[in-house]
């Protein structure tokens, strides 16, 4: 019987309520995998995506039911430094990793207008596009419960508009792939704790055009959820609920209440059904009593 790596052990002893149950929780109630699946693991090198593949590693040990893991980092275009970290973390976690090259970084770099969020696509249509090579039916990725609050204030505040960060999603452009995201319900706070507990060092942010251009002329991180970041710690001041509450802002909304919305092309707006929109207590939708 495999000896089990002490470092994973701690997420299941130390970090068991925290981590354990919550990744457990949401692969369980988003019904993120099923029996049969392929499954790459997408590694950045970063500590979430680490994390990731030692939660998913475990489960696929000691599930239930079949599914099958592969364990895919893909390298943009990093400095050799951090390829070899990523290396050595994989080792140090027994993380059987596959790489394969994509020299992203030199392409990106040249770009002016939405230089991450090209990167971003590209990268994902990169391990769609190996995933589906290596006969996989789904990638997942290491984005967190903050990861989710903070693009849904970012969608408010700079993209005028009420969206949040999927825990699963179907793939547009790759028949019969779907991402999923088995951390969604962790908090970063816990990774990090997990992190500092095990004296694991993982790379950052990598991306040669960060490294360039993220720095504003004071010094400071000119990111926009850097900026949404720094709004949630200062609200949490006010409120330690803050983020809970956020999260449940997209699972409890009123479609009556909303002036107007859309699915996919289908646009709706209040006024199209308003004059029949009397509810059984004789008041209209949002008008509420006295």
């Amino acid at each position: 019987m495999q000896i089990p790596n002490p470092i994973e052990e701690t997420i299941v002893r130390k970090f068991n309520k925290t981590i354990w149950l919550k990744f457990l929780k949401g692969i369980k109630e988003y019904q993120l995998i099923q029996e049969g699946d392929k499954i790459a693991v997408c590694i950045s090198g970063g500590k979430d995506s680490m994390l990731m593949a030692k939660c998913m590693q475990r489960m696929q040990r000691y599930s239930k039911f079949p599914f099958e893991v592969v364990f895919l980092v893909m390298n943009p275009g990093y400095n050799e430094r951090n390829r070899l970290k990523i290396i050595e973390n994989a080792e140090l976690l027994d993380i059987p990793i596959q790489i394969f090259d994509a020299r992203i970084f030199d392409y990106v770099v040249t770009v002016d207008q939405n230089p991450c969020y090209l990167c971003a696509r590209m990268r994902r249509g990169h391990l769609y596009k190996t995933a589906q090579d290596l006969g996989c039916n789904k990638i997942a990725l290491g984005h967190h419960f903050d990861d989710v609050i903070e693009t849904i204030l970012m969608g408010m505040l700079y993209g005028s508009q009420i969206q949040t960060m999927m825990p699963k999603i179907h793939s547009e452009n790759f028949k019969d792939m779907q991402l999923i995201r088995p951390l969604y319900l962790v908090r970063e706070s816990d990774i990090i704790a997990w992190q500092e507990y095990n004296q694991l060092e993982f790379i950052q942010c990598a991306c040669r055009f960060t490294e360039k251009y993220e720095i504003d002329q004071n010094g400071g991180n000119s990111s926009k959820r850097q900026e949404i970041k720094e709004l949630l710690q200062q609200l949490r001041k006010i409120s330690p609920a803050i983020d809970k509450n956020i999260f449940r802002s997209v699972e409890n909304v009123n479609l009556k209440t909303i002036i107007s919305y859309h699915i996919g092309d289908e646009y709706h707006h209040f006024l199209d059904d308003y004059d029949n929109a009397v509810t059984n207590h004789g008041t209209k939708a949002g008008e509420g009593r006295s």
